[in-house]
């Protein structure tokens, strides 16, 4: 079985290469809260259409490069850049993207273990909705100096009920599953990170649950 990463008892180089991850994504620090036993779901929009609704919302893809970051993982030659969260195992395993045209020649900063072999990089690419397409030369997250994201709040703090954060994380969380890179409650909203949002996703959560409940942020950024 595999667990949350737990950076003690990792080797050295693993530590490494999460805490790179880490620093690289800069994702906010999110709560998580699990419904206790007869915890109810929230409630949603029922005047909202089925086809509108978040797990049946479908963003445009973005029309030029993006850059992401994150773990890339080549399993016997199944390439994804892994996003999200990484469980301890080594090698590593984890849910990402599939990502296409990737090569290891010229490439530093890598491990292998058996089929093998994963690093921590700043990815560009296209992305078809379903897919990473490699259109440049990766970067080390170490060497990648990282932009930090603007804050889609304004610094202005949330004023939904923590009960109902927990319940309206809870009904993301089941809904969409690992499409979900990470969902959590802080400063008063329900945080919802995902590989790629057009708006779409925001404008059905707002429909959902209401305005300034939930913020959507992508993990792809545009470049072009």
């Amino acid at each position: 079985m595999t667990r949350p990463v737990t950076l003690p008892d990792m080797s050295t180089s693993q530590r490494r290469l999460i805490l790179a991850v880490a620093s690289a994504v800069g994702l906010l620090a999110l709560t998580a809260c699990t419904a206790g036993p007869g915890g109810s779901a929230a409630p949603t929009s029922t005047t909202v259409p089925s086809d509108q609704r978040l797990e049946n919302a479908h963003p445009e893809p973005p029309e030029g490069r993006v850059i992401g970051v994150g773990t890339v993982l080549d399993d016997a030659g199944d390439v994804a850049l892994c996003m999200g969260a990484i469980m301890e195992s080594y090698p590593p395993q984890c849910s990402g993207v599939a990502l296409d045209d990737w090569t290891w020649d010229g490439v530093d900063g890598s491990e292998t273990s058996g089929d093998a072999t994963w690093g921590a990089y700043a990815v560009y690419a296209t992305y078809d909705g379903e897919r990473l397409t490699r259109t440049d030369p990766p970067i080390m997250l170490a060497l990648y100096d990282t932009v930090a994201p603007e804050d889609p709040t304004g610094g202005v703090e949330g004023s939904t009920a923590e009960d109902e954060l927990t319940r309206v994380q809870d009904d993301i969380s089941a809904r969409l599953g690992t499409d979900a890179l990470t969902v959590g409650t802080d400063r008063g909203y329900v945080w919802l990170h995902v590989v790629w949002d057009d708006g779409t996703l925001q404008d059905a959560v707002d429909a959902e649950y209401g305005d300034d409940v939930v913020v959507v942020t992508s993990a792809l950024r545009e470049i072009d």
